[in-house]
């Protein structure tokens, strides 16, 4: 059964495959917002050699780093998940020998791959060359942040089936699809590091995932997180993954209970 599961990710790799150019684009597209964005910390800089624990040098890294592992984790799993609760076809998707969810996870993960392989790893190729970027030599930092990575995707999804899953009990939840992707890319760190919210938005951050996405992976990634310290930063992942999955199954629960459909 887990064979027909991992059939899904070569599919969607396959599919991506077919839409390559659209990546090829988007990589001189993220090396923009990269380079957007290391102009702006430098005049931040200006002669100040650390700013709340980075120096120019960690910054850089981390803008680069942080928009790359973006093209990996992102997905749009909560649209497509919405799309097929409108026209119906999730009803099709329900009586299949398999599981729904578990099929959404292994199609994410497809795209997420392709994304690594031709995306991501070219991306951080050519941002290197055009930015003073430094790069970890140690490879357990390098191992450490793959494995922060994977669970960087796997809570990212969760949230987006989450957030797809609520199209079971309103007509459209495309609002609440744009409210989710402008948290996560603000409170995961992508656009502005943690550490520099506001002492009181730092501390309810804490508390929530969004860390777990981009901010605790990068900062090992930097060096700002020692590597002693990392295994913690991975327990609080794998605490954030265990921790969504019971919101995902509640609703799951309920949503199967009341579906209805608004076409088909």
């Amino acid at each position: 059964m887990m064979s027909a599961y991992i059939d899904f990710i070569r599919i969607r790799f396959l599919t991506m495959l077919a839409y390559r150019v659209n990546y090829y684009s988007g990589i001189i597209i993220y090396a923009i917002n990269i380079g957007a964005y290391y102009f702006l910390w430098k005049a931040i800089f200006g002669d100040a050699e650390v700013l709340q624990g980075f120096t120019l040098a960690q910054m850089t890294t981390y803008v680069a780093v942080s928009w790359m592992a973006r093209a990996f984790y992102f997905n749009n799993l909560d649209r497509e998940i919405a799309n097929e609760i409108r026209d119906g076809s999730v009803a099709t998707q329900l009586i299949r020998p398999y599981s729904y969810l578990l099929v959404k996870m292994m199609q994410g993960f497809g795209e997420g791959l392709f994304r690594m392989l031709l995306f991501m790893v070219p991306g951080m190729l050519i941002v290197c060359f055009i930015f003073p970027v430094r790069l970890p030599t140690d490879p357990l930092t390098w191992a450490v942040y793959l494995v922060m990575l994977l669970f960087s995707f796997l809570i990212n999804s969760q949230i987006n089936i989450l957030t797809g899953l609520f199209a079971f009990f309103v007509e459209n939840n495309e609002g609440m699809m744009r409210m989710k992707r402008v948290m996560v890319d603000l409170f995961s760190g992508v656009l502005i590091p943690i550490a520099f919210f506001p002492g009181w938005l730092s501390a309810i951050m804490q508390w929530l995932p969004f860390q777990a996405i981009t901010y605790l992976p990068s900062a090992v990634f930097t060096g700002r997180t020692p590597l002693n310290e990392a295994y913690g930063a991975i327990g609080l992942q794998i605490v954030w993954f265990v921790l969504l999955l019971l919101p995902i199954w509640f609703v799951w629960r309920a949503a199967r209970k009341r579906l209805f459909v608004q076409g088909g």
